[in-house]
């Protein structure tokens, strides 16, 4: 073992089982298919924090749903964290069912509602899912979303939005997250927003990232090219850290693309830039980030940014205000 791997292991602590439910099912009034959730949690610990995790958009037939992100969710779950992931309407599981719902295709709000309604019954969750009931910490919740699942987050720590069908500012902040990871999310609209999907998808370009004030870690590829959406390069998913208030971390990972080394799925043919190291370098920073953030003063997060991000090899660059 590498002197960086225990160290970042040791800092996180040994891993433990992880027991996993799928689906658990929400019935939420109006939304036209019941809402279905995964519950990952590891077999032993108690007082454990939440991480709802917003899936991206995506090619896959199936990785954008519940059954997706299982390299981050999986080492979450193992330390110490309750990972709860919805199955958002943009799911391409669901496009049959749901094309000519109110809200297609983007379904901006339903996304972030859907947030809502897992902690509104999270303890429906919590007892639905055998050895779980009364291991959770209600109070300490944090939020990860990846692609569009990070323009989720945003909308939920607490950026406006511009509602492109009545023009009016929308804010969908949920204060029972306390922190969040927004992982290759979209920047900014604007003059910027002038690639081919940018009509396509104009809801992207209506977020104001001025008032989220969360805490908040932003994740960007230096080689995640976002040509479609605009000509700004890379630097564009820095935007909600550039544009929004502090306190925000940025996390800058050397030679990755959308897919961050394979986030999305296990050897998902999709990832353009297959990096197994990559992911678990960016699974640990993650769970160290949220670690310090729901437990101030706990050492894990600048442990493992000095193990991963400092010396000879390291996995990117990370800058905070």
């Amino acid at each position: 073992m590498s002197t960086t791997t225990a160290t970042t292991a040791d800092a996180l602590g040994t891993p433990a089982p992880v027991l996993s439910l799928s689906p658990v099912v929400l019935s939420v009034p109006g939304r036209p298919v019941d809402l279905q959730v995964r519950v990952s949690a590891p077999e032993t610990g108690t007082s454990l924090p939440v991480i709802l995790l917003s899936h991206g958009h995506g090619p896959s037939n199936n990785l954008s749903s519940l059954n997706g992100y299982a390299p981050l969710a999986n080492f979450w779950a193992a330390r110490g964290f309750v990972v709860v992931q919805p199955t958002h309407l943009t799911s391409r599981t669901l496009s049959h069912l749901v094309a000519g719902a109110p809200g297609a295709p983007d379904f901006w709000r339903s996304r972030a509602e859907d947030m809502t309604h897992i902690l509104d019954r999270l303890d429906v969750i919590e007892n639905a899912v055998p050895q779980l009931a009364g291991r959770i910490d209600h109070t300490r919740v944090a939020l990860v979303g990846h692609s569009l699942g990070g323009f989720t987050a945003a909308l939920l720590l607490g950026a406006g939005l511009t509602d492109p069908d009545t023009g009016d500012l929308v804010h969908l902040v949920e204060p029972r997250i306390k922190a969040g990871v927004l992982l290759a999310a979209p920047g900014r609209g604007g003059d910027v927003l002038n690639g081919p999907m940018a009509e396509q998808w104009p809801i992207i370009g209506a977020v104001d990232f001025s008032t989220m004030t969360a805490p908040a870690l932003v994740v960007v590829g230096d080689k995640d090219d976002p040509r479609h959406f605009t000509d700004m390069g890379p630097d564009w998913h820095a935007d909600p850290y550039t544009l929004a208030p502090g306190p925000k971390t940025l996390l800058t990972l050397f030679d990755a693309e959308h897919g961050l080394g394979g986030i999305a799925g296990y050897d998902a043919a999709e990832t353009t830039d297959e990096n197994p190291e990559r992911v678990a370098a960016l699974a640990r920073l993650t769970a160290a980030y949220l670690r310090t953030q729901l437990h101030p003063g706990a050492p894990t997060w600048r442990t493992t940014c000095e193990a991963l991000t400092t010396g000879p090899d390291p996995v990117g660059r990370v800058e905070s205000k």
